[in-house]
């Protein structure tokens, strides 16, 4: 299982500079980490477990590891590789998953209908693909390697975020399996740290927020800009399953007054009584993990939360959930136990451009900015987060209805 990252992670490509054979071999090595880790986390499927899509929001398995694959053909060889031929005509359209200016693309909720190429031939595809990008990396001018290291430092992000969406995919995918498999049977969750006093205290003041230095990052977390920012606390800790089960004991589920209409509205037509992936087994409530079932662990913090369920408890607690700017400076200060490697956290910043963002021009400028409308922020990462890809500045965003992520929540309090 992966490391818990933390806010000083660097890039895949971060130390590129140092390689001590030049900029080529520093792009190979950090390309191949990366690949290597995706077939890490699918090693345990079966060809079975790679094809399930067990709703509309979640991919196969065997369809992350073709849409990664993809992007490399797409944007880097297909683009920059003379005489490269892609590994087979249908695949552009069978993988493309957002970028209309890329060309058409197979329904988003249908990608659990093709069983073939088979999680085999996938894994040609990628072997095919990887051979590629090693011999463009070693056979391309300095110059043209440095051009395009953003790029391909994109790439290596962008995989690294379908890492992520692998195993919160397949957990889902296991949690609706009344066997209730284990991906790994020696999984545990990251223990949390509880030091300090309960609440970090922001007095009012103007806040520089946004990424600042050259390290890799996304489009949406620029331009840097100044915010108002407290008075405020923000919990150091974040919320438990003990307090959670304090919450559904007092009627939290039930209690309309606590809830978001909208909230409220998918609560009742889902049948929301606990948190995703638990349920109650002789009066006992139970987890589904990457280890299969467990008991809740009332000292650990809750996971798998939606934003309407992280509202109605901070309304229950007489709190808030802080915004995104509050929790980035907080953050900053290294205030915060577990801010990063357990359970991204719920703020109630709307996604939305920072002042003076545009997008990048071309089809890598739809990665982030056409969805900034109708999402809410999460901060730090989670335990499925990959090594190097967590940083201060990052931006998460989901639907607030959307919970089968690891995500959970710390509170704020104005008072």
């Amino acid at each position: 299982m992966t490391k818990q990252a933390s806010a000083t992670a660097t890039s895949p490509l971060s130390s590129r500079s140092a390689a001590p054979d030049g900029l080529a071999q520093g792009l190979e090595t950090a390309f191949l980490a990366v690949r290597n880790e995706t077939e890490r986390r699918a090693a345990p499927l079966s060809p079975e477990d790679q094809q399930i899509q067990s709703m509309a929001d979640a991919s196969p398995i065997k369809w992350h590891r073709a849409h990664t694959t993809w992007f490399w053909e797409q944007f880097l060889l297909g683009e920059h590789a003379a005489g490269y031929r892609p590994f087979h005509p249908d695949f552009a359209f069978l993988f493309n998953s957002y970028y209309v200016s890329a060309g058409p693309r197979h329904a988003r909720n249908h990608r659990g209908d093709i069983t073939r190429p088979s999680a085999d031939e996938v894994g040609a595809y990628r072997r095919y693909v990887d051979a590629a990008v090693v011999k463009f990396f070693r056979e391309a001018g300095e110059d043209e390697l440095r051009a395009l290291a953003p790029l391909v430092e994109v790439g290596l992000n962008h995989e690294q975020q379908h890492q992520e969406l692998m195993f919160t995919d397949i957990l889902h995918a296991f949690a609706q399996n009344p066997v209730y498999p284990s991906y790994d049977k020696d999984w545990r969750f990251p223990a949390a740290t509880r030091t300090g006093d309960h609440w970090l205290t922001l007095n009012e003041g103007i806040h520089t927020v946004g990424h600042v230095e050259d390290s890799f990052h996304f489009d949406n977390e620029k331009p840097a800009h100044r915010a108002l920012v407290g008075p405020v606390k923000i919990a150091r800790n974040l919320v438990t399953n003990g307090e959670w089960l304090a919450f559904m004991r007092d009627g939290g589920y039930r209690t309309a007054t606590l809830w978001l209409m909208d909230g409220f509205a998918a609560a009742s037509k889902e049948d929301w009584q606990a948190p995703g992936h638990w349920r109650e087994v002789d009066g006992a409530w139970q987890l589904m993990t990457l280890a299969g079932v467990t008991p809740v662990d009332p000292d650990a913090p809750v996971c798998h939360l939606s934003y309407y369920e992280a509202d109605a408890f901070a309304r229950w607690a007489g709190k808030h959930l802080p915004t995104e700017m509050e929790w980035e400076v907080a953050a900053r200060a290294g205030q915060l136990n577990d801010a990063f490697g357990i359970v991204w956290q719920w703020t109630r910043s709307s996604y939305s451009p920072y002042p003076g963002y545009r997008a990048i021009e071309g089809a890598l400028g739809e990665y982030n900015g056409k969805f900034m409308v109708n999402q809410l922020v999460l901060r730090g990462s989670s335990l499925a987060t990959p090594d190097g890809h967590s940083r201060v500045t990052y931006r998460n965003f989901f639907y607030p209805h959307h919970r089968w992520q690891f995500t959970g929540l710390r509170l704020a309090d104005y008072v």
